[in-house]
């Protein structure tokens, strides 16, 4: 169960035509990967909403503190990425580091994370384009708009078609993929910039008095919606004031998902030794940026006890007089999301096929296409699988899976940095994490924390599929793992 699988194997793995991919990318293609997942519909309403209930202007300081916290995780992520340059991301790092069973366990909640986040990001990109439509005077039937899903019968065409479309862009191939994405980041940035610097002239100074505002607490909470740190240590979170700041960090944190997606991408990526740390790294301080940038200009457009909850950047616009902004903020919103679904799917599938070639999945999805070199046949797969689940299915509720996952991931990342420094300290490394075994303890320490702010019903759904997998383990890929068959 803990046996590894040595880096130069990994690697060796990578050279076989059948079962290696494409290489393409480049650091600048991999900056606008992790730049295209991260910047979705949280710059847009997240920055607002925290704002107005957590932290008021101080909101720039949670976005610096939540950064911090994935940078912490991003140096971790760059030594592994740059030293095991093969795809799947996290699941390979452990299986070198940690061992078999750790890495399958890693594997599988990467499978759900990238799955649902896709399902979920589909969903809300549908929301966007039927508001743009609505606007213009066209229409969808409810049962054709996702509208009836959650009290009966209905059918969210919009988000079962994006899916579709997108995974016949990743089979085709990941240049195509890069320059699909290239542009509609650009459009995306350009979006964000426009309003930046068009808030800028709207600001006003007493908007932000009081920069920090007086600490309040949270209304108690209990039961199975109540985060776990406060059942299990009676910590009473608050709102607003020092520690509010800190509050607002562990939620805002969500608006960064995405980044170690650029890490699936390793084997695909023509310098990874040189090109995945400049990705990792360099999409993750951009978008930090924007995200200060965009909170300092929506608090200094309107008060942040005015602020509104569902769409605040849009509506300070219109309460400053320029409901223009308000629709470009939409649009930006919109193509903002097509990159997120694009590249979740992107990863997912690069860790479904890493398992797959290590026989911990059946081999049939291992196997690249002929002219594409992409993993088409699970591409295909999960692009419909997911397809279908964002048409016919409510799952806003479950977004908070994507959360845990996310931050599980953060941990054993940077404890897998730790076991390699000891066990293969003779590995050339292009890029080594700073302060070890300090940083990535704080890492780990910072990841738990914020696991621990998520509410008790999030652990129950994670935990239950955390077992799912372990049966699936050791009824089939146990047996079945390459590693098993080599040492037999």
């Amino acid at each position: 169960m803990f046996r590894t699988k040595s880096i130069e194997q990994s690697i060796r793995d990578t050279e076989e035509p059948e079962h290696g991919l494409k290489k393409s990318l480049s650091a600048l293609d991999l900056m606008v990967f992790g730049v295209g997942v991260i910047i979705g519909t949280g710059i847009f309403v997240l920055t607002g909403q925290v704002a107005k209930e957590t932290a008021g202007p101080a909101t720039a300081i949670a976005f610096v503190v939540a950064g911090v916290v994935c940078g912490l995780a991003a140096l971790c992520y760059a030594e592994f990425a740059s030293t095991v340059p093969v795809a799947g991301s996290a699941y390979t790092f452990s299986y070198a580091s940690l061992g078999e069973l750790v890495a399958w366990i890693i594997g599988w909640d990467l499978v759900l994370e990238f799955a649902l986040g896709t399902a979920v990001v589909a969903v809300g990109w549908s929301g966007y384009i039927r508001s743009l439509l609505d606007n213009a005077g066209w229409n969808l039937p409810d049962v054709l708009s996702g509208t009836d899903v959650a009290e009966g019968f209905g059918f969210d065409i919009l988000a079962f078609a994006l899916v579709l479309v997108l995974t016949v862009i990743l089979v085709i191939g990941m240049k195509l993929s890069a320059r699909v994405t290239s542009v509609v980041v650009a459009i995306k940035v350009g979006v964000v910039l426009m309003v930046i610097i068009a808030g800028l002239f709207f600001m006003k100074a007493e908007n932000f008095k009081p920069f920090i505002p007086p600490a309040e607490k949270q209304e108690a909470g209990g039961g199975w919606d109540a985060p776990l740190v406060q059942l299990m240590f009676g910590y009473e979170p608050t709102n607003f004031g020092v520690m509010g700041i800190f509050t607002a960090a562990s939620i805002v944190f969500f608006a960064f998902i995405g980044f170690d997606v650029v890490a699936t991408a390793a084997e695909e990526t023509k310098l990874p030794q040189r090109d995945m740390p400049r990705g990792i790294l360099g999409s993750l301080v951009i978008c930090t940026v924007l995200y200060v940038a965009v909170s300092i200009v929506v608090t200094g457009m309107q008060h942040y006890s005015e602020l509104s909850v569902s769409a605040p950047l849009a509506d300070a616009f219109k309460a400053t007089g320029h409901p223009f902004y308000a629709g470009l903020i939409s649009f930006g919103a919109a193509v903002g999301l097509t990159t997120v679904c694009m590249i979740l799917l992107l990863g997912q599938t690069r860790v479904f096929f890493a398992m797959s070639r290590d026989g911990l999945l059946p081999r049939f999805f291992s196997k690249t296409h002929p002219r594409f070199h992409t993993p088409y046949r699970p591409t295909i797969l999960l692009g419909v699988l997911i397809a279908v689940i964002a048409g016919f299915t409510s799952i806003e509720e479950l977004a908070t899976l994507v959360n845990i996952g996310t931050l599980f991931a953060f941990v054993v990342v940077a404890l897998g940095v730790l076991v390699l420094r000891r066990t293969r300290p003779d590995l050339p490394r292009a890029f080594r994490t700073p302060l070890v075994p300090l940083l990535p303890v704080v890492s780990v320490a910072a990841s738990v924390w914020l696991m621990l702010n998520l509410p008790v019903e999030t652990w129950l759904r994670f935990g239950v599929w955390m077992v799912l997998g372990v049966v699936i383990y050791f009824v089939y890929g146990r047996s079945h793992s390459r590693m098993a068959r080599e040492n037999r």
